[in-house]
């Protein structure tokens, strides 16, 4: 079996999302509401957290459900809120354990690299930048430059070329069973599901190559391939 490539999913595969953004809601409580007690805090942001639908939901609408619904003293405008966000949501970007590591394997196994993410280029970059990926992946793809998101198939097609190889030499790896798994099987792809926030569902139809629990696992799976 011959694999040329794999390509790799941002957000809660390569960058710890969850991490990520509770940090973001942190900051901005502490930013916005520091006149509120700490008990009242923290139920901000377990509402933030279950409000923003791990990261699927649509920005404007969030945002204006915040300011809705939180306790401001002086309230800030959606654009406010956009501006704050693009401007520090990123630099609290951490990485996903292993991630490095994994990536590393991949390169030693002589793979092309590629990352494929929904969401605005610029935010999106800016995470790659801030954690350091950047020099490591051969194309990375935003569904903001591109113009369409995962799992259209159009845009799987799109980092496949970019990469030079089909999808039946290509792995894809991520942590969204429709947009990372399904979606890359479609266009020839296997998939290497890591377990987050979503369990699988059977009912799409396709099965993952793999199911991990963490992106060190990737260095066995690789090993058996090349027995």
């Amino acid at each position: 079996m011959k694999i040329s490539a794999v390509i790799f999913d941002l957000d809660n595969t390569l960058m710890d999302r969850d991490y990520t953004f509770r940090a973001f809601s942190q900051k901005l409580i502490n930013h916005y509401l520091g006149h509120i007690n700490e008990e009242k805090a923290r139920d901000i942001l377990g509402y933030m957290r279950i409000a923003d639908a791990d990261g699927y939901r649509p920005k404007r609408g969030f945002f204006e459900e915040l300011i809705e619904l939180l306790p401001w003293t002086d309230k800030p405008t959606v654009d406010e809120l956009f501006a704050y966000y693009t401007e520090h949501y990123m630099k609290e970007a951490r990485l996903m354990n292993h991630a490095l590591d994994a990536i590393q394997v991949c390169r030693d196994q002589g793979y092309k690299l590629g990352m494929l993410t929904n969401g605005a280029h610029e935010i999106q970059y800016g995470k790659v930048e801030h954690l350091g990926l950047e020099s490591y992946f051969d194309v990375i793809l935003t569904s903001g430059e591109a113009g369409i998101k995962k799992p259209d198939p159009k845009i799987y097609e799109m980092i496949l070329e970019k990469l030079g190889t089909t999808g039946e030499e290509a792995i894809f790896v991520g942590d969204h069973p429709t947009n990372d798994i399904w979606g890359a099987s479609q266009s020839g792809m296997r998939g290497i599901f890591l377990r987050r926030s979503f369990e699988w569902d059977k009912k799409l139809g396709v099965e993952p190559w793999y199911i991990i629990d963490e992106l060190n696992e990737l260095e066995d799976i690789w090993q058996g391939v090349k027995k």
